[in-house]
């Protein structure tokens, strides 16, 4: 069940690049098709308008293309898909939200929290049109009728992999890399070291944010992934957590050079399943947010006449976040993870939202 719930986050800069979807991407999460390329369905006419990264960060915006697929799939739906750029800012986002709407595009959806200045103005211009928003937060800007806010308890998840960073740890310190140091992704962090610390408060938790308040350098970085998640191993840590879309790809690399006995926690996507046959022996785990199942469930309920407005929050209890089992590598301690599981469903552990 959702429930509803305001969040803050803060709004970003980033060039208008008004684009088909062109990237030529690796992992399983999309492969490289075109699903919107000559899609002419009965069901709902899609524009999605994906965030810093795009398609093929094997994480967040590609979790975005699944629920898409689904909706072409299952409600016979047309698409447009759209790329970022570098260097945008709210502008940008708001001509790229017209173009979509101008071209008779109904539901639009916006991956990532960046777009919700853009959202809350362009939806005010198109009230007949209704606006979607990954991680959104337009509904705090100003409540509109035709936007909702797709948001999630991504502490809750993280707390799961915590527990599991925990029970797996030989050398008592572990790390988190985030993407950029705001409201959203200190989420996922405090839920990681809520995890760890539930477990046992004496392990070491090191910490670094790619970036203050940049998306590019945060979230579309794998250099700067690899470098930090290096560090870290270098400093004693044997697993390292991170949340920072396709910069996470750095994070792989890391772990592959520093070798046996090292670990990676994936996110948003099960990213056991994207990353090359070499890593995936370091892959522990992934903390899953199920964008997919926002997306297409947000296509489905406009579909069917009923789109929703306002926050909607996908949490533990609804399945909108969990942990992956692929590998086998958490077998011998998913006991032990879904008791703290089944007691955050409960309510018997309240996770943070704040480090």
């Amino acid at each position: 069940m959702r429930r509803l719930t305001k969040i803050a986050a803060a709004s970003a800069v980033l060039a208008l690049a008004l684009t088909g979807c062109g990237n030529d991407e690796t992992g399983s999460t999309t492969g490289s098709e075109d699903i919107c390329e000559g899609s002419s369905g009965n069901g709902p006419k899609i524009g999605l308008a994906y965030d810093v990264g795009g398609r093929g960060d094997q994480s967040f915006n590609d979790s975005a293309y699944v629920g898409l697929k689904k909706a072409v799939d299952d409600l016979d739906a047309s698409c447009k898909e759209v790329e970022a750029g570098t260097g945008e800012n709210d502008a940008d986002r708001e001509e790229r939200l017209r173009l979509l709407a101008d071209a008779g595009f109904n539901p639009v959806v916006a991956v990532g929290f960046v777009y919700s200045p853009a959202v809350a103005t362009v939806a005010a211009e198109y009230p007949d049109v209704n606006f979607g928003v990954v991680d959104g937060y337009a509904t705090a800007i100003k409540e509109q009728k035709n936007v909702a806010d797709l948001t999630f308890a991504e502490n809750e998840g993280s707390f799961l992999v915590g527990v599991a960073a925990a029970l797996k740890t030989e050398a008592k310190n572990v790390g988190f890399v985030g993407g950029v140091n705001g409201p959203l992704i200190q989420k996922f962090e405090a839920g990681f070291k809520a995890g760890v610390e539930a477990v046992d408060p004496k392990i070491e938790i090191q910490t670094q944010y790619l970036s203050q308040d940049d998306p590019q350098q945060g979230f579309e970085n794998p250099a700067g992934g690899e470098t930090a998640a290096t560090g870290m191993y270098d400093n004693g840590a044997d697993i390292v957590y991170h949340a920072a879309g396709k910069s996470g790809l750095g994070v792989f690399d890391a772990v592959e050079a520093a070798g046996e006995g090292y670990w990676a926690i994936g996110v948003d996507s099960d990213q056991y399943l994207t990353v090359d046959e070499a890593q995936k022996k370091h892959i522990l785990t992934s903390m899953l947010k199920r964008i997919d199942t926002a997306v297409f469930e947000y296509a489905e309920a406009f579909d069917g006449g009923s789109a929703p407005s306002g926050f909607v929050t996908y949490d533990l209890k609804s399945g909108g976040v969990d942990y992956s089992t692929s590998g086998g590598f958490v077998d011998d301690i998913t006991d032990q993870i879904d008791k703290y599981k089944d007691q955050i469903i409960a309510g018997e552990v309240k996770v943070p939202t704040a480090p």
